[in-house]
């Protein structure tokens, strides 16, 4: 595996590195491999994300009620923060972004996940590499949940660039995205009321339920739903999906649901930690520089996680 060109999915589907993403995209990711792009990088907010595990445990007077009743206590096992911030943002988003131009097929599609505070200046980085004809979108992901300041109007939102490879033969397949549902069904018929309407580049989603059961308990986890939307709109099934910040590995995730295949990339032994245990029992997985099975050993040692 010491080549750009060598077969990176070598007897399996899918694959996931634990190593730095611009070493692994440089030494085993080819020219034009991946229809799909999807990057949730470090927001660079200045603020350390703390990824925390968490055992629940029987006891008589717990506060949480449980199965047949039973009670129970939340134990916190441990965390570790990850610094996010960057003295020059852009110098290091750079080579990763034409690493991604690089990695995508003539038909591909980027999806660069950001939020308010740096998407300007990663527009203008994108617009650099890419060319700004190539800009099809910016996707609003808005959301309700967690403190309101009072100073300033709450941020709830995320922004998704969207941008493509060839503006003239990029993949969009608005019939395979889920519909959702119309704000004034009496308004349009019966008809297209039962059918639901596309959904336009303000997506209301909710963040991943602290206590739902797709939660991981990694920072940064995004919902399976967004990134569900994101494959089946810009991706054929059998296409390969290419995530180099995948944290938990929902991009991994929604591939498994929709029948693409993926390649996850992540530094942290925690993300792969997590993405070990949410896809233990899938098949046709290759992982590299790390062991699931040890992953999951310590996982069932530690007992059940919120």
């Amino acid at each position: 595996m010491g080549t750009r060109g060598d077969p990176y999915t070598t007897g399996a589907v899918h694959t996931v590195y634990l190593g730095d993403n611009l070493d692994v995209l440089r030494r085993h990711v080819p020219d034009a491999a991946a229809a799909l792009v999807y990057l949730d990088p470090p927001f660079n907010t200045g603020r350390a994300q703390e990824h925390t595990r968490i055992k629940t445990v029987r006891s008589a007077s717990g506060d949480r009620v449980g199965f047949k009743g039973h009670r129970y206590d939340t134990v916190k096992m441990g965390s570790r923060a990850y610094p996010d911030r960057f003295d020059d943002y852009l110098a290091f988003l750079e080579p990763r972004l034409r690493e991604a131009y690089r990695a995508l097929a003539p038909h591909g599609t980027l999806y660069f996940h950001i939020d308010y505070r740096e998407v300007h200046y990663c527009k203008v980085l994108l617009d650099s590499i890419f060319g700004r004809e190539c800009f099809l979108n910016e996707i609003i992901w808005a959301y309700d949940y967690g403190g309101r300041p009072t100073r300033r109007w709450p941020p709830k939102h995320d922004n998704i660039l969207v941008y493509v490879k060839d503006p003239l033969r990029y993949v969009f397949d608005a019939q395979a995205v889920e519909r959702i549902p119309y704000m004034a069904p009496g308004l349009v018929g019966p008809e297209k009321a039962a059918r639901g309407k596309l959904p336009t580049d303000t997506w209301w989603h909710t963040i991943v339920p602290t206590q739902g059961q797709e939660r991981t308990g990694y920072p940064t986890q995004k919902p399976l739903g967004v990134l569900r939307r994101i494959v089946q709109a810009s991706s054929r099934p059998g296409d390969l999906v290419l995530d180099f910040f995948a944290g938990s590995g929902t991009t991994g995730a929604a591939c498994l649901e929709t029948g693409r295949r993926f390649l996850l990339v992540d530094c942290h032994p925690e993300a792969l930690e997590a993405m070990a245990r949410r896809f233990r029992g899938v098949r046709g997985i290759r992982w590299v520089g790390f062991d699931p099975r040890a992953a999951t050993k310590r996982r069932d040692a530690a007992g059940p996680v919120a």
